[in-house]
């Protein structure tokens, strides 16, 4: 077993930048910072740290599909090619998807439609049960058509009725990012709402924990109580994301509103606690 000494590593450590999540708000909450005589100073990163992979995870119907079509669309607008791996969803009726997410973005379909490769596992069962053929389908992919970003849709079909080997599965799937320095959306299902805001039960079984950031969506149906605060009608839904950690770099913590426009479009709001203040001095 050999051991390395930083200084062997210095060559092979990336640099790291923002890139563009298409998300409107989200790209705002990750930062980095310098030092200065008077103290440190942030920096804003603007995007998702580049090369690490992004954990996504929440109840049905808090936009994380939506999330990553918008990343996925980002990236080949910025002619990067992107793979999107669906393992629930045939690929016709995801690129249907795609094309309505491009439209709402007003980016032009025929500029990135040869940019974004769609592997499908809903038919293939022999891949999507065998994480080592997967990943070895993964490397081909991301070798011969020099894939710079990546999505998988969901990680929690890779797993169904095998849970005890979600770590394994996931480790594995994200070795393979990392060695090719991708940046990386994997989508997880939450069973249920139980502590919504926290990364538990995120595909569970401490799946949160090996990769380089988690972002937890969550839904709640107004009440009358709450009404004034979120100005919605009770029986109105609200959405929110919040950063639960990120090994990466800097974060902003915060809950924040997550809205859902009517064309699909998903866009990060303020922070909670901001409304909070807000209301508090009447501003």
């Amino acid at each position: 077993m050999r051991v390395l000494k930083l200084k062997e590593l210095e060559e092979r450590i990336p640099k790291l930048f923002g890139i563009p999540s298409g998300v409107p708000g989200l790209d705002d909450l990750f930062f980095t910072f310098t030092m200065e005589e008077e103290g440190y100073r942030k920096v804003p990163l603007k995007g998702l740290p580049s090369a690490s992979v992004v954990h996504l995870t929440g109840v049905p119907d808090t936009g994380k599909t939506l999330m990553a079509e918008q990343f996925a669309l980002t990236q080949a607008a910025r002619q990067f090619a992107t793979l999107f791996v669906t393992v629930e969803v045939p690929a016709p009726f995801l690129a249907q998807g795609l094309r309505q997410r491009a439209q709402a973005l007003r980016l032009a379909w025929e500029e990135i439609e040869d940019k974004v490769f769609l592997l499908e596992l809903v038919r293939l069962p022999e891949v999507r049960e065998n994480i080592g053929e997967l990943c070895h389908h993964l490397t081909q992919i991301i070798r011969d058509h020099n894939i710079k970003a990546c999505v998988i849709d969901s990680i929690t079909g890779l797993y169904e009725g095998k849970e005890t080997a979600a770590r394994t599965i996931v480790r594995r799937l994200y070795e393979v990012m990392k060695e090719h320095y991708q940046t990386a959306i994997f989508i997880s299902q939450k069973r249920s709402s139980h502590e919504e805001i926290s990364a538990e039960a995120a595909g569970g079984y401490g799946v949160s924990h090996i990769l380089d950031c988690t972002l937890v969506l969550t839904k709640m149906v107004v009440s009358r109580s709450t009404s004034s605060f979120y100005g919605k009608e009770p029986g109105d839904i609200v959405r929110t994301v919040r950063i639960d950690g990120c090994r990466v770099c800097g974060h902003d913590p915060r809950v924040h509103l997550l809205e859902i426009e009517e064309t699909g479009i998903v866009r990060v709001g303020p922070a909670l606690s901001a409304k909070a203040a807000e209301l508090r001095t009447g501003r």
